[in-house]
């Protein structure tokens, strides 16, 4: 019977922050900033004909929650999730749940925006000028490097990421 042999070995690093990210906008900065900027120097590449861009979303996520409060009471008595793709449909989804007074009415209560349970989540696909790629995740409270082989690519990112205040 034939064994299994290694053929890479992929690393996973995590960065735990001390502050999370404080809201939308500033999440959405950091990420527009690494997709225009591409501080990390990532290089494109062709897939099945088609050129990459070096640095790419592969996944988002925006989830939040809208809490209805008893106006005798001050106590929460309901909540909605929103979850949305993108920053501006999160954004959207919240407003149009908040505005909607149908809700409110069943609920029985004051519809608010509960920002301290918003979670963010973007993935970047990233491909190195080796020929590697690799991910790099980032919610509000971490950064996740996933799928490199190459230390240097850590060193990298390990280096722009301790440039930036918000990052620590």
């Amino acid at each position: 019977m034939a064994d299994f042999v290694t053929t890479t070995t992929n690393k996973t690093a995590v960065r735990d922050l001390a502050t999370p990210i404080g809201n939308l906008a500033a999440f959405s900065a950091l990420i527009e900033s690494v997709t225009d900027d591409n501080p990390w120097e990532c290089t494109e590449y062709t897939a099945s004909g088609v050129t990459v861009d070096g640095v790419t979303k592969a996944r988002e996520y925006y989830t939040g929650r809208v809490v209805y409060t008893d106006p005798a009471t001050g106590k929460v008595i309901g909540n909605i999730s929103v979850k949305a793709p993108t920053p501006s449909g999160f954004t959207g989804s919240v407003a149009s749940v908040l505005a909607d007074a149908d809700i409110a009415t069943d609920m029985g209560g004051i519809a608010s925006h509960d920002s301290s349970t918003d979670r963010f989540s973007c993935s970047l696909k990233c491909h190195d000028e080796n020929g590697e790629i690799y991910y790099v995740t980032f919610a509000r409270d971490r950064i996740r490097v996933t799928s490199y082989e190459d230390a240097a690519i850590l060193s990298t990112i390990e280096t722009w990421a301790d440039t930036l205040p918000a990052l620590a």
